[in-house]
């Protein structure tokens, strides 16, 4: 399971998925609203070959609990970019949308590929999410020290597609 939240580095998201699909891997989509400002659905159902699950309150013709079961059918939850607002629902508990709640929900390996400015990373708040995170057992992809949206460079750009794969191919072995 792919979660992507929404920031600007959700546009490396259809290569992630690419390259997690080469490896092997079933890929399915949890996103924010947010996210949804970067890429498509059209692009990431396209890409995964599956739909994307966006809406916890979208109409069905069954009684299927989307964030229960891609819980239940997904190995491992990898969310990737992780903005400094979803990381801070997930520490505290806030489940208010399609990814918050299937994070909630996920009780397998969750891996966080962090990506925002580099001030708003080393804030005291954030670091504090992410410890309480990590007390949980969830694993963190650092961000690469690079060049910001912002236009200053800095510890915060999601780590690339390829080295996400291989963090992952390792943490799993």
């Amino acid at each position: 399971m792919l979660g992507i939240s929404g920031g600007i580095a959700t546009y490396k998201c259809p290569e992630l998925i690419r390259q997690l699909l080469a490896e092997g891997a079933e890929v399915r989509v949890v996103c924010t609203h947010n996210a949804l400002n970067f890429v498509t659905i059209c692009t990431l159902q396209t890409v995964s070959r599956n739909k994307v699950y966006s809406e916890v309150f979208e109409p069905v013709t069954t009684f299927n609990p989307e964030h229960v079961s891609h819980a239940d059918w997904a190995d491992i939850l990898l969310v990737a970019p992780a903005t400094a607002n979803v990381i801070g629902k997930f520490a505290n508990g806030i489940a208010d949308d399609a990814l918050t709640t299937t994070f909630l929900a996920f009780d397998k390996p969750v891996f966080i590929a962090p990506a925002m400015n580099s001030r708003m990373y080393e804030h005291p708040i954030v670091q504090r999410n992410i410890r309480e995170l990590r007390a949980v057992d969830v694993q963190f992809i650092e961000p690469a020290y690079g060049e910001l949206a912002c236009g200053t460079a800095g510890k915060g750009r999601m780590e690339e597609p390829e080295n996400i794969v291989s963090f992952l191919d390792a943490a799993l072995d």
